[in-house]
């Protein structure tokens, strides 16, 4: 019989490991996943995400990053990568805010793959609703037209779909997307 050994790892000692690694790493309660890249697909959906939201922002007092920013759940001691992630908070985005995380996103885009959508769907769920500023979590099908939004409300969190044909509805930053604009370019 063989047995694995899990190593716990220090915050402190993650985020200091990952500003030198080539690779990047998601970081849960002291345990450390690394992350496997993406298809063609996946990074043209994220892109277009990225792109229309950071035109939409523009010149606001808001922030989109794609793939590389990690956002922080400090309920949850955890750090995510999410595909793509807007934050409008003057704590995230002022001059002595950390450099290489966030912690008050008012949108998370992530773009589900076989391998990620159980944990985005579960875990990151989850996390993330945790985050006060969080209004909306959306979640990417690869596969097919398919957009779920998570949407924080006064009476609690709802789900809206959307599908090929119609309009996506972002409210956290008061943005209507065409379905065929996300998924343009991905032969879908």
């Amino acid at each position: 019989m063989r047995r694995a050994t899990i190593t716990h790892h220090a915050e402190a000692d993650y985020l200091g490991n990952e500003q030198d690694s080539t690779l990047k790493h998601e970081y849960v309660a002291g345990e450390v996943f690394a992350m496997a890249g993406a298809s063609k697909r996946h990074g043209t959906l994220a892109l277009n995400a990225a792109i229309t939201l950071r035109q939409h922002l523009r010149g606001r007092p808001c922030g989109v990053w794609m793939a590389d920013m990690k956002v922080r759940v400090r309920a949850d001691s955890a750090y995510y990568y999410p595909d793509v992630v807007v934050t409008c908070d003057a704590a995230d985005l002022g001059p002595d805010a950390p450099k290489d995380y966030l912690e008050a996103p008012i949108l998370v885009v992530e773009v589900l793959s076989e391998t990620t959508e159980p944990v985005d769907r579960r875990e990151k769920l989850l996390s993330y609703r945790r985050l006060p500023s969080l209004h909306e979590y959306v979640l990417v099908d690869q596969n097919k037209p398919w957009v779920e939004v998570f949407r924080r409300t006064a009476a609690g969190w709802t789900q809206d779909i959307y599908e090929a044909g119609e309009t996506v509805r972002l409210e956290s930053v008061d943005l209507t997307l065409a379905m065929a604009e996300l998924y343009a370019d991905t032969g879908m």
